[in-house]
């Protein structure tokens, strides 16, 4: 009997069920890693915020008390894996801190939820954490490709379409699942994945972005742990009629669901913001603190800003009198008008106070988007162009942002943002976590309170040796 052709999905189960640590280029090990340790350090300054506490404490610790999962920023609350995934992927992604892949890909808010949880779950250790976050990263991102962001242009919100699939492959590596059960989790991931972009063009309701990504991180958990009872999904979810690229979205590439598999790294296409906003606002604003920088201009000088960008800038950011913090965070012209007077590297810049001060809501309504053609396939590529009151024309291109692979972040520049973000846990706890998490490789267990009482431990040992 002739035998089946292999589809996309399962070609996808199977490569994630083989790769091993030891294939992991030290490169990619290391990319993941940074996009892990900078997760933890969103979470935990996410859980600090009201938004998140309604999911922890009305929502999580009520209803999934009774298990071993914990949640960032919460020592004293576990919960089971579920709720657990679902919480701290809404804490990642709680104030647009998390780093994002390729377009359409959120790894940390998504894909770190669901290893942290599973392996929690089952006492996993650390080498098999990072290896399920690049299995998960190595799919999630293929399928981002794939569909060319396409989805984004008919209101769908794209990380709480591919997260999903991400996770379940994630957990999935975790609980030890052969390629066929995983290429049955990502056919039940599938019908999971969701996500609207209304939150963009209504008046109120913004906060719902957040829970996108954490419900991605809680389906993963589901999808793996159903597959793994033996629980199916279509073997064609993904590039097959009525699947995800069919379905949901645009002129889609199938081609690149499995293109340069096992050869090419996606996971190295991670990026790591400087500023808590959307990545879209990231290349103006360091455009603009360029010239700043150069030019020794002030906020209130400016007369007039001119962005120029692709198509999207205009059709999804160009949001002129957000309501709330969420909105303004993915609003451009909000984001670039806040750099002119605030520190945009300083997460505290986008408070509560942005919203009601008088200078940023002016300047935003003097900030321009336009469209340049020649971006229009580079959602990167910006113009930005700044005409002071005192009649001086300053203009910057730029195609990327500092924390693209282009130009990374440094480990120096890496850390400082981790205990910035953790600050309000004390200077030397902050340090202590910052450390455990450089390594989780050796763990015998991933957990985050385990890694971090490891290191305690290994520590004061230490010092007690004459």
């Amino acid at each position: 009997m002739q035998a089946m052709p292999v589809t996309a999905t399962q070609a996808l189960g199977t490569f994630s069920a083989e790769l091993g640590y030891a294939d992991i280029p030290s490169a990619v090990a290391r990319r993941a890693k940074d996009c892990i340790v900078d997760t933890v350090a969103a979470a935990t300054f996410g859980a600090q915020l009201g938004w998140s506490r309604i999911v922890v404490e009305q929502y999580a610790a009520r209803y999934g008390s009774g298990g071993v999962c914990s949640i960032l920023g919460f020592p004293n609350v576990r919960v089971h894996a579920p709720y657990a995934a679902l919480a701290n992927g809404v804490l990642a992604h709680a104030f647009e801190l998390d780093g994002p892949g390729v377009p359409g890909t959120h790894p940390g808010a998504t894909l770190l939820p669901a290893v942290l949880a599973a392996c929690e779950d089952t006492g996993a250790d650390g080498r098999t954490a990072l290896t399920a976050f690049v299995a998960g990263c190595e799919v999630m991102f293929r399928i981002g490709i794939a569909s060319r962001h396409s989805c984004e242009q008919l209101g769908f919100h794209a990380p709480g379409l591919t997260g999903p699939y991400g996770s379940a492959v994630a957990a999935g590596r975790v609980l030890g699942l052969n390629g066929e059960q995983l290429a049955h989790a990502l056919g039940i991931a599938g019908s999971l994945s969701s996500g609207l972009l209304a939150f963009t063009k209504s008046r109120d309701g913004a906060m719902v972005k957040r829970l996108h990504l954490g419900r991605a991180a809680e389906s993963g958990i589901l999808a793996a742990r159903l597959a793994a009872a033996g629980y199916t999904g279509p073997e064609t979810i993904l590039e097959g009629r009525f699947g995800f690229l069919d379905t949901y979205c645009r002129d889609a590439d199938p081609g690149a669901l499995t293109a340069g598999l096992n050869e090419t790294w996606e996971t190295l296409r991670t990026c790591i913001k400087r500023y808590a906003c959307h990545l879209y606002a990231h290349t103006p604003i360091q455009a603009l603190r360029a010239l700043m920088s150069e030019h020794g201009f002030r906020g209130s000088e400016v007369a007039h800003v001119a962005i120029e960008g692709s198509k999207r800038l205009l059709t999804h950011h160009d949001i002129r009198e957000p309501a709330d913090i969420t909105k303004a965070q993915y609003s451009v012209p909000f984001c670039v008008a806040l750099s002119l007077f605030r520190d945009p590297e300083d997460p505290c810049a986008f408070d509560a106070s942005a919203l009601e001060d008088r200078e940023i809501r002016a300047a935003c309504r003097r900030v321009e988007l336009r469209l340049l053609a020649q971006g229009e396939g580079s959602p990167r590529v910006t113009r930005i162009h700044v005409r002071l009151k005192d009649g001086r024309q300053l203009s910057r291109a730029g195609d990327f942002f500092k924390g693209m692979p282009q130009d990374p972040l440094s480990p120096a520049e890496l850390r400082s943002k981790f205990l910035r973000l953790c600050a309000h846990s004390g200077e030397a706890p902050a340090a202590a976590l910052a450390d455990a998490l450089e390594e989780m490789e050796s763990a015998p267990t991933f957990s985050v309170a385990a890694l971090l009482a490891r290191k305690l431990v290994k520590d004061t040992d230490t010092r007690s040796k004459p």
